[in-house]
């Protein structure tokens, strides 16, 4: 009999004496109870206020869904400025013929606009944040908001001194059925005290079709600062950390030599005075996939756990996202979050006319811009053979 022989015969000898060992107690312990399912039930946030906001920059696609949460909220979309003669075609198809603003400082030297919302190249988006909030407006920027500690630091000074507000569109959180229906389960309490998140994020390069600054890390600010930002957010959210540092990171371009500014692995262990937290992130996406990536959440509490799978569930014959996943102490249970209202929209704009942060947390989302910002500056490289 060879060695791997030996010891595939030892390991199965060895498996089934404890199960013959075992007493029919504890075999009935390890019996799959049957999973229970529902449909998450949450009130509609209604929009009670309006508001007139414009638009700068859409060089990315996520200002599609940041304009979409605003007029949920009641705002009325008054002026985009924007160069590129496509992207304003498309977003004109999307959202009407809104008005084409002759400049920047069109938008911003406007006294009815309250708001500016901004999906630019990613190191433009806080000098421009900046700018509005020192017009006497509130700020929009879609994620990273921030790609330098020295961004941050003014984006801070600003805020302290214009009292104005500067928001970053998390949207793996905010505008995910899922993620805002765990939310609501932590805070009653469902899986007693959160000790830990997990966030793996996967996603698809799909290189064709990215502009040349998705590849310059002095544009994007490393895999960290941009994709990660997401989980940073997750994690200081669903720990209830107001405080947190980094522990260690790493970051690496390990499939991509043609692109060599490129990052396509990043992860980092953080830790709060709620809790702590891993996360990872990627450009690994296979084809095969049938969406652009199968982020995952986990959410470790002192009596119970969640996961989300929040825009797959892979081979459970389960179509879409949305999928949460609870343990507690009586039961397992599936729940579909797909008639979970997003309430990002009306939340931010009545924080805009209240002058209130229940839509987001200002020192919160900057914390997030900071954790991942420190990730990014001292991430050592993966050592891989």
């Amino acid at each position: 009999m060879s060695s791997t022989d030996r010891r595939a015969f030892l390991q199965a000898a060895g498996m089934a004496g404890l199960f013959t060992t075992m007493g029919s107690e504890a075999l009935a312990q390890n019996a799959a109870a049957p999973v229970v399912t529902e449909k998450a039930k949450m009130p509609e946030v209604a929009a009670r206020h309006s508001l007139r906001f414009g638009v700068i920059g859409l060089d990315h696609a996520h200002i599609y869904g940041m304009t979409a949460a605003v007029q949920r909220g009641g705002g009325k979309l008054v002026s985009v400025y924007a160069t590129d003669q496509k992207q304003i075609a498309e977003y004109r198809a999307k959202f009407g013929d809104v008005q084409l603003a002759r400049s920047e400082d069109e938008i911003l030297e406007d006294k009815s606009i309250q708001l500016v919302l901004s999906a630019s190249i990613p190191d433009l988006r806080a000098p421009l944040g900046v700018k509005v909030m020192r017009a006497g407006k509130d700020f929009l920027a879609d994620k990273p908001g921030i790609t330098s500690l020295e961004q941050l630091a003014e984006v801070r000074r600003t805020v302290a001194e214009t009292k104005r507000k500067f928001a970053v569109m998390y949207s793996e959180r905010l505008e995910v059925r899922s993620a805002i229906y765990a939310g609501e389960l932590i805070r009653q309490g469902a899986i007693g005290r959160v000790i830990q998140t997990v966030n793996l994020a996967p996603h698809r390069v799909n290189a064709p079709s990215r502009p040349a600054w998705f590849f310059e890390k002095a544009r994007y600010g490393g895999i960290l600062t941009d994709i990660g930002s997401h989980q940073a957010d997750q994690f200081l959210y669903y720990t209830n950390s107001t405080e947190a540092r980094v522990v260690a990171s790493q970051t690496g371009n390990l499939a991509y030599p043609n692109y060599p500014q490129f990052e396509d692995f990043g992860d980092m262990v953080v830790a709060g005075n709620g809790g702590t937290g891993y996360v990872r992130v990627d450009w690994y996406t296979p084809d095969g996939l049938a969406t652009w990536g199968d982020g995952r959440l986990f959410v470790l509490g002192t009596e119970g756990y969640i996961e989300l799978r929040k825009y797959i569930n892979v081979a459970s014959g389960l179509s879409g996202g949305n999928h949460l996943y609870i343990v507690d102490k009586k039961q397992a249970r599936y729940i579909d979050c797909n008639e979970v209202p997003l309430p990002f929209g009306p939340q931010f704009v009545t924080d805009i006319v209240q002058r209130t942060e229940v839509a987001q947390d200002q020192k919160q989302a900057l914390l997030a811009a900071e954790l991942v910002l420190t990730a990014q500056k001292n991430a050592t490289r993966p050592v891989l053979s």
